[in-house]
């Protein structure tokens, strides 16, 4: 009955919060109110989960699955919280496979690309802007790292995990 629960549990905040910081408030009351965690184990199990590689509602799942029923509980409460992204997934690659042709769904990929490049765009102006000019400051040496970065990925042809590697390296001589 647990691994239900931790299932139902997870999909609920799943189809219910749009990843990242927005599902905190649904994992905590989920969490509390069936008594899984405290509330300062929920502060510190979020803090790890930010830490760590991968999503944090997957991340979380996990940590409270695990916690709560072991490697089953984790293995449900991670399936529920990915259920509502695989189900929609699915559901459009259907779709998109099934009209593929459709002079509609074209036009509205047609729009959508430009769409999308343009979030990716804001996104990177932000934390360029961050990154690089903190307080009203130019942060030359990061300028100088990211530079260096996409030289040697772009004209170079070197890996993006052994860029990360460099750029990570750099960053801890320079930064």
């Amino acid at each position: 009955m647990i691994y239900l629960r931790l299932f139902l549990s997870f999909m609920k905040i799943g189809f219910c919060s749009f990843g990242g910081m927005t599902m905190i408030p649904v994992i905590n009351d989920e969490v509390l109110r069936f008594g899984w965690m405290t509330p300062e184990e929920v502060m510190e199990m979020v803090a790890v989960a930010e830490m760590t590689p991968g999503s944090l509602g997957i991340n979380c799942a996990t940590f409270v699955g695990l916690r709560t029923a072991g490697f089953p509980g984790a293995l449900c409460a991670s399936l529920g919280v990915m259920m509502p992204s695989l189900t929609l997934s699915m559901a459009a690659a259907h779709f998109i496979f099934r009209l593929k042709g459709n002079k509609y769904l074209e036009s509205a990929l047609r729009g959508v690309r430009p769409a999308s490049m343009g979030m990716l765009a804001a996104a990177a102006v932000t934390l360029g802007l961050t990154t690089y000019f903190p307080q009203n400051t130019i942060s030359w040496n990061m300028i100088l790292i990211a530079g260096f970065s996409g030289f040697i990925l772009i004209k170079k042809k070197l890996s993006i995990p052994k860029t990360i590697l460099i750029a990570a390296a750099l960053g801890i001589i320079f930064g």
